[in-house]
Parts: structure tokens; sequence; C-alpha cells
């Protein structure tokens, strides 16, 4: 009986450990604050969104960079423009890519 209760006692604290390790895993993954630099369109490959959850405290607009990620403010106008920007740049190139598999198939 007192082996059960060993076992069971392990159990638990592997679960506890193990939980507490993933938490703190999608942690490392949020952002915690805003850049303060303003990019440009060109700068920027795209973005991403992060939204409050248990993880997350703040709401963000991770902008993808050729060798990093940088957050940055949703709420703020230039965000929302290079955001924009972003979105047509993305429908420009998936038309792009449309026509060109159109014309080969159709040729």
């Amino acid at each position: 009986m007192a082996t059960s209760k060993a076992c069971l006692v392990a159990a638990l604290c592997s679960l506890i450990i193990i939980s507490a390790f993933i938490d703190g895993t999608q942690s490392a993954s949020c952002c915690l604050r805003y850049t303060r630099k303003k990019w440009t369109c060109r700068q920027l490959l795209g973005y991403s969104i992060q939204n409050i959850n248990t993880s997350c405290d703040i709401s963000a607009t991770i902008f993808h960079l050729p060798e990093r990620f940088v957050c940055a403010d949703p709420s703020m106008k230039w965000v929302q423009k290079v955001m924009a920007c972003l979105d047509e740049r993305r429908k420009k190139a998936a038309a792009v890519t449309k026509d060109n598999v159109h014309s080969t198939t159709s040729g």
C-alpha cells in the first residue's frame, strides 16, 4: 500500500513539473513589450498575431524579419499601415502565383 501511494505521489509530482515546464516554454515565445522602432513594410517578411491568453499578457503584432521577430503594438497607426502593406504584398504574390499556374496549364 505504501508503494502505491509513493508511486501516486511521484506521478503527480512529475505531472506538475511537466505542466510547469510547458507553461514556461509557452510564455518564452510571448511578446512581453513593444518595439519603439517604426519598421517599414520593405524591411519585413510578414507578421503574425499574438492574442492575450493564459501564457501571454499583451496583444501584439509580431513582425517577421530575416533574422528575428519584433513585437509591436497593434493599436498603433504605423503598425496597422505596415500590416495592410504586408497583406497587399501577399495578395499580389498569390495572384502572380495563380496566374503562373493558370498560364502553364492552359498553354
